[in-house]
Parts: C-alpha cells; sequence; structure tokens
C-alpha cells in the first residue's frame, strides 16, 4: 500500500465526521392527550443551515385527522452556525381514534427546486369522558323530551329594518306635508301673537284713558313699535319717529299718529277731549293689523 492510500484511509473518518447529516423536522405534542373537540397544541421544529429557506406548512396544509384552528410562530433565530424556526399550532380532533398521529412536511427551496422533509412522527393519546360499554354493547340512552326555558333575545336585525323603514315613511311625509305644516304652525303663531298685542295694547291704552299718565301712553306706543319688530323682523323699535315715518314710506295712519304721539308726551299737549289721543290710539292698531294681514298673505303663498 502506498503512502497516498495510507493518508485517504486515515483521513476519510474525520471528513466523515466533518459534516454530519441533518436532523429532520422535529414534532411533538406539547400535551400527552386530549379531548374531542380540545384545543391541543403541536410544536414542530427545524434546525438547519442559517442559508436556507424554509416553509413550514399554513393553514391549507393536510392535518388530518386534526383540524386547523390556528398557530403562532418565532423568528428565526441562529446561533453558532444554526438555525432554527419553531411554529406552534393549534388543533383538534373530532376523531374517536384512541391514538392519533400527525407528521407534518416541512419545505426548503433551493433555487427553483423545492425539497420537501417530513417531520418526525407525533403521537397524542384520545382521553374519553364516557368509558366504554361492556361487551362492545350499546348503551341506554335515556328519554328527556322537557322542554327547558330559553330566554327572548332582542332581534336587532328586525328592530334595526323597522326602524330604517319608519326613518323612510318619515322622510317621505316630511317632504310631502312638511311645508303645509310649517305654514300652519307658522300662522299660529302669528295670529297668536297679535290676539296677544291687542289685548295688551287695549290695556295700555285704557290704563292712560283712566289715569291720563304720559307713562302708559308710552308703554302703549313702545309695545306697538315691538310688536311690529318681532312681526316684521326690523328694527324700528331703536328708530325715531321720522326714521319710523320714512321706513314706512311716509304712511300717513304712521305719520299722523305719532306726531300726536310726540305732541302729548314731549310737548305735554293734552286737548280739553281725548279725541286726539284717541285717534293716535286707533290709527297705530289699525296700522297694526294691516302689517299682519300683510304678513299672514306672504306666508299662505
Amino acid at each position: 500500500m502506498s503512502l497516498g492510500s495510507l493518508l485517504l484511509l486515515l483521513l476519510l473518518p474525520r471528513l466523515a465526521g466533518a459534516q454530519p447529516a441533518a436532523a429532520p423536522p422535529q414534532g411533538r405534542f406539547l400535551q400527552p392527550n386530549t379531548r374531542v373537540g380540545e384545543i391541543v397544541e403541536y410544536e414542530l421544529s427545524y434546525r438547519h443551515a442559517p442559508g436556507l429557506n424554509v416553509i413550514f406548512p399554513d393553514s391549507t396544509a393536510e392535518y388530518a385527522p386534526f383540524e386547523y384552528v390556528g398557530k403562532t410562530y418565532q423568528p428565526t433565530r441562529t446561533r453558532q452556525g444554526v438555525s432554527l424556526d419553531r411554529t406552534i399550532y393549534r388543533l383538534r380532533t373530532f376523531s374517536l381514534a384512541p391514538e392519533q398521529t400527525l407528521q407534518l412536511p416541512v419545505t426548503v427551496l433551493q433555487g427553483r427546486d423545492t425539497l420537501t422533509l417530513p417531520s418526525t412522527r407525533a403521537t397524542v393519546q384520545l382521553r374519553r369522558v364516557v368509558p366504554p360499554a361492556a361487551g362492545g354493547a350499546t348503551p341506554a340512552l335515556r328519554q328527556a323530551t322537557a322542554l327547558l326555558p330559553v330566554e327572548p333575545a332582542f332581534n336587532y336585525p328586525y328592530w334595526l329594518a323597522g326602524a330604517g323603514v319608519l326613518l323612510l315613511l318619515l322622510g317621505g311625509v316630511a317632504l310631502t306635508f312638511g311645508r303645509r305644516w310649517r305654514q300652519r304652525y307658522q300662522l299660529y303663531k302669528l295670529r297668536k301673537n297679535h290676539v296677544y298685542f291687542l289685548a295688551q295694547y287695549a290695556r295700555h291704552v285704557e290704563r292712560f284713558t283712566l289715569s291720563r299718565s304720559l307713562t302708559n301712553m308710552e308703554r302703549a306706543i313702545t309695545l306697538w313699535k315691538n310688536y311690529l319688530t318681532n312681526l316684521e323682523n326690523n328694527t324700528i323699535n331703536s328708530l325715531t319717529t321720522r326714521e319710523i315715518v320714512a321706513h314706512y314710506q311716509n304712511d300717513a295712519d304712521v305719520r299722523l299718529a305719532l306726531r300726536l304721539a310726540d305732541r302729548v308726551i314731549y310737548g305735554n299737549q293734552f286737548s280739553e277731549d281725548d279725541t286726539e289721543t284717541d285717534l293716535a290710539f286707533d290709527l297705530l292698531r289699525t296700522f297694526a293689523d294691516r302689517r299682519f294681514e300683510l304678513v299672514r298673505q306672504q306666508v299662505e303663498k
């Protein structure tokens, strides 16, 4: 044997030990047993070289006899030249087999090729709640036909649908009759305010007639100005007599009534009888009636 062949035989064990075969993906159940329909956790881990592109199963994989519920995964960790991928799956089973196994594959991408590596086989025991009948006989069933009380549930969809229909009806009614109702309400307010003004105005006039007090006359004229201000949405209660007459286009009744009232209030010129003051009060009341009718006709249009 030559010296080269001897050296090769000596180095072969070392080369074989320097590149050990990679361990397969490891799969195991975190609980030794489970019940039908109960969530059981299954851990899948794989240690590999850092340069590998590893893909773990997702929700579309085959988990029979288990059903997929969810999963949690950890980021890849690399230590001392070895990377670790680890995912915990939440599964459940409805199979009645006493022992159930699962073996999930791990996919490794190598350029344009893929390599599927099966994991180690994991087993979980099914824990029965009801013990099996002796001799395989069918257990006796108890009949229970009594009705159990059930609390009535609030039917939100129907109530919401009903509320929506009601709102649509109210909206349609408002669009159809809303203008007419608003018009009637405005007319009602106009009549009510006008009746109230006439009653208060007559009271001030009566008090002036009995007492001949200038204060009562001033109150009657102030009431008249405030009423027309609210009726026509103007500012005549802050205007002078000349400005009020100009505002109403030099109306004869307004001009004469306010001139007579100013002569009595500011000039303290009472006549021998009540003809002039009565005329002033009547003209102002008549003018207020005319303005009320004008506004009422505008609202009714």
